[in-house]
């Protein structure tokens, strides 16, 4: 991955001091300004390279299209619901979070929740503080015995199963990403929604806040479980449909929640607050001097590994990076995005793009299919009007503007090195290239069936021409571009000698006008690297 350049971050809310310790350590200029309105937040965030928040700031589109320099945007803690990550995606902005920073703290919290469910301790503790004693009411029930249903099995859902075993409890689950052998190896037998909402005395989800997961546990799944069952949710308010809850509650068909997050926080609507089976708190996942310190830290060190090109760590948006950070990657990046500039060059004025066909050839690039596919849509995509495009938003890019991308691997058809070829079809023509990287250089091998002689090295002013094969072509083309002050310094010719064939020159400056050239060539096309 090319370097990304961070200079300055702005960190809008409370994130313990480390953060900032190791950002400034690290040569990056660090600004602290906490409990900014909307408004504030997009008259300052121009400024910045980027943004560091916690769960209050909401970096909604309005406030991401103000930010003109903004490169990273970190979330130190689980999660970005309260970042608008497509807008985000489509500026080429990656959303970062710190997967693993609070996973103790919220498993130890959603644990502390389902025992105070079971035994009803703040209950009792709150009569005790009012002068009572009264045994009879708070009568409880083990967890010894009983069965746990986890719903989400990553990190945090890992963590409660692990601890919950230690109660005697049987821990099932549901995830649709986790394989089930992987959560058996660590005691979670996993099944279906269906099957699992009547078995569970006790339910605990840990899934994000997707519209997959929106009321999850709704009127019809509650009509699905034991009567009595109690649920917690310490992952994000909505996952629970609240109003169904609170008529769960009533009807007794759910004994006991323990909420520590809110569709709305804080809470106008206190009737679930309020109720004497529900067991609430302000959003305490990740309130623990370990977890901000751990979150705090982390993101810290993941923008720095960043931006040294060392590691990606926690990026939600931008898988396409994560395998780019040796030095063999880089140069595969910067020939795709040579190969596309070509190929964009030609078609410059026969846009619009209609598809795009990437094909990677040889072993050494079987896994890099991906970023080349985005290098190459760089390198197509970089002069439209309005557009910026690359590694990150370059496939969203291409789909917005309605191109069709096909990407494919094959073998190695003898070749040690690998190729990258590249077809598009523009307005009804059809244009193909393929590059490899030879030297650590990328260089061009074929160009619409002509294959030259020599690979071409993509550096320096390049003029590209179609004209049938003729012993006078190159003095010819000499005087022509002698004419318009541009001086040839050197010539690549394919090794076909039959009929219509593209040449390229390397050049001292680009013509003004290709139309120079008429009179010599049948097409041409330029562009500098």
């Amino acid at each position: 991955m090319a370097p990304i350049s961070i200079k300055t971050v702005l960190i809008s809310e409370s994130v313990d001091p480390r953060c900032k310790t190791i950002l400034e350590e690290n040569g990056i200029r660090v600004t602290e300004k906490q409990n900014m309105t909307k408004d504030e937040l997009i008259a300052e965030i121009k400024d910045y390279d980027g943004l560091v928040v916690r769960s209050a700031t909401k970096v909604t589109a309005d406030v991401i299209s103000a930010a003109n320099n903004l490169q990273i945007i970190g979330r130190a803690g689980t999660g970005v619901d309260n970042v608008d990550v497509p807008a985000a995606t489509k500026k080429g902005i990656i959303v970062m979070n710190t997967p693993s920073g609070n996973t103790i703290s919220a498993a130890e919290l959603t644990c502390a929740l389902l025992m105070s469910l079971s035994r009803n301790v703040p209950q009792a503790a709150m009569s005790m503080k009012q002068g009572n004693w009264d045994r009879k009411k708070f009568m409880g029930a083990e967890l010894y015995g009983k069965v746990l249903g986890i719903v989400g099995l990553g990190r945090i859902g890992k963590e409660v199963a692990s601890r919950m075993q230690s109660f005697g409890m049987r821990t099932i689950g549901y995830d649709p990403i986790t394989p089930p052998e992987v959560s058996a190896s660590w005691g979670v037998e996993q099944m279906s929604l269906e099957q699992l909402w009547p078995q569970c005395d006790y339910i605990t989800v840990h899934t994000p806040l997707l519209p997959s997961t929106v009321g999850l546990l709704n009127d019809e799944s509650f009509a699905k479980c034991k009567k009595g069952v109690k649920v917690v949710n310490c992952a994000r308010g909505g996952i629970i449909d609240e109003e169904a809850l609170l008529r769960a509650l009533e009807s007794g068909q759910c004994g006991g929640a323990g909420l520590d997050v809110f569709v709305e926080e804080p809470p106008k609507n206190h009737s679930l607050v309020e109720h004497p089976n529900v067991i609430s708190c302000p959003h305490l996942g990740a309130s623990t001097k370990e977890a901000q310190a751990r979150c705090g830290e982390d993101i810290a060190l993941q923008i720095v590994d960043m931006v040294k090109g060392k590691n990606l760590v926690g990026a939600v948006n931008a898988q396409v990076l994560a395998s780019t950070f040796s030095q063999e990657s880089q140069q595969l990046i910067k020939l795709g995005e040579a190969v596309g500039s070509v190929l964009q060059s030609f078609s410059a004025s026969k846009k619009p793009f209609s598809h795009v066909q990437i094909t990677t050839q040889g072993d050494c690039m079987k896994s890099s299919t991906g970023y080349m596919t985005s290098a190459v849509l760089v390198g197509l995509l970089n002069h439209e009007s309005g557009c910026c495009p690359n590694l990150i938003n370059a496939l969203s890019l291409a789909k917005e503007t309605g191109i069709t991308v096909y990407q494919a691997h094959c073998a190695s058809a003898g070749a040690t090195e690998g190729v990258c070829k590249v077809e598009i079809a523009a307005n009804g023509c059809s244009y193909k290239a393929s590059g490899s990287v030879q030297g650590g250089a990328p260089v061009l091998l074929e160009l619409c069936n002509s294959v030259f002689r020599q690979p071409i090295s993509l550096t320096g002013n390049l003029l590209f021409f179609k004209a049938p094969a003729n012993p006078q072509l190159l003095s010819s083309l000499a005087g022509v571009l002698a004419t318009e002050g541009v001086e040839i310094e050197s010539f690549s010719a394919p090794a076909d000698r039959s009929g219509d064939l593209w040449y390229c020159v390397g050049v001292s400056s680009l013509l003004r006008d290709l139309s120079a050239l008429n009179s010599v060539v049948k097409d041409a096309a330029q562009l500098s690297f």
